[in-house]
């Protein structure tokens, strides 16, 4: 269950000064259980199926690439699935593109207050899921746990880690660069770009790392998660059409959109080799949704 595609391939395009980007595009590793959504389910997914669970509950948005995710891979793999989505007036209004695909796959979809989605984590709230649900395998808030971390340690390959300086990626939960961080080799630098304002996410990683060689920079150009206007999208846009390259406008969108900006400020060295890391979410890369929350 859960083979990791062989043949991830990548595009290298040029910038001045030699510099050169090399997308590793892991959105393609699986047709619906795309991006470092893939590696953060492998081993829960495995862990659930051990341990004789026939129920999958986690947590998300409006936009979740989570929840679209984990709803294949029940469908996929033989599970029931519950999502328990934030915003109960979303009850009440038609499902966006992504909260179809999960019903459609069968996802049961719960809808709760923003107050008591910022108790999901806490032991009261999981252990009344667990009385509810006794069948349930629960996982956190974009997938990401010990398990998810140790998935993602595969997105490197041996060749990534001797290829290239620099790897960047998009960070929601912090579980994918995590995982980056410790398979990256000493001498590389890794850079998360967030995809929302906060400082907290660099405390959170650290406690899956003892790894010094990263740092994340926060969202301060497009005005937060799941906020973007159409210098983003007519970035997006030109991007895919000069270099057949897709991204979402949630995630890596503006990722991709800093790393450039950072090369075209010299931020660094002539020829350096950077590896960036496509994460997926392009079931989002529809622009007629011109602002959301994920």
């Amino acid at each position: 269950m859960f083979e990791i595609r062989a043949d991830i391939p990548y595009q290298h395009i040029a910038f001045d000064h030699g510099i050169v980007v090399s997308v590793k595009r892991i959105d393609l590793v699986h047709p619906h259980i795309a991006g470092n959504k893939f590696y953060k389910l492998k081993y829960n997914l495995q862990a659930a199926r051990e341990q004789g669970k026939t129920l999958l509950i986690s947590f998300g948005g409006a936009y979740s690439n989570h929840i679209h995710a984990l709803a294949h891979a029940a469908h996929e793999y033989g599970f029931q699935a519950l999502g328990i989505i934030r915003g109960q007036e979303l009850a009440e209004q038609p499902l966006n593109p992504t909260l179809q695909d999960a019903a459609n796959l069968g996802m049961q979809l719960q809808f709760i207050s923003r107050a008591d989605y910022r108790q999901k984590h806490t032991p009261a709230f999981l252990q009344a899921a667990l009385n509810q649900y006794p069948h349930a395998y629960v996982m956190p808030e974009g997938g990401s746990n010990a398990l998810a971390i140790q998935g993602c340690e595969e997105i490197l390959s041996a060749a990534d880690k001797h290829n290239f300086e620099v790897i960047c990626c998009a960070v929601g939960t912090g579980g994918t660069i995590a995982g980056i961080i410790n398979a990256s080799s000493d001498a590389q630098h890794i850079i998360g770009h967030a995809a929302l304002k906060t400082d907290y996410l660099s405390a959170e990683v650290a406690q899956h790392t003892e790894r010094r060689n990263w740092h994340i920079t926060s969202e301060d150009v497009f005005g937060g998660y799941g906020h973007f206007n159409a210098e983003l999208l007519d970035f997006i846009a030109a991007t895919e059409a000069t270099h057949g390259l897709p991204l979402d406008p949630v995630y890596t969108g503006k990722a991709y959109y800093r790393l450039c900006q950072q090369i075209h400020a010299g931020d660094f060295a002539p020829h350096s080799r950077i590896l960036f890391i496509h994460t997926g979410g392009l079931q989002g890369h529809r622009p007629a949704n011109r602002a959301h929350s994920a």
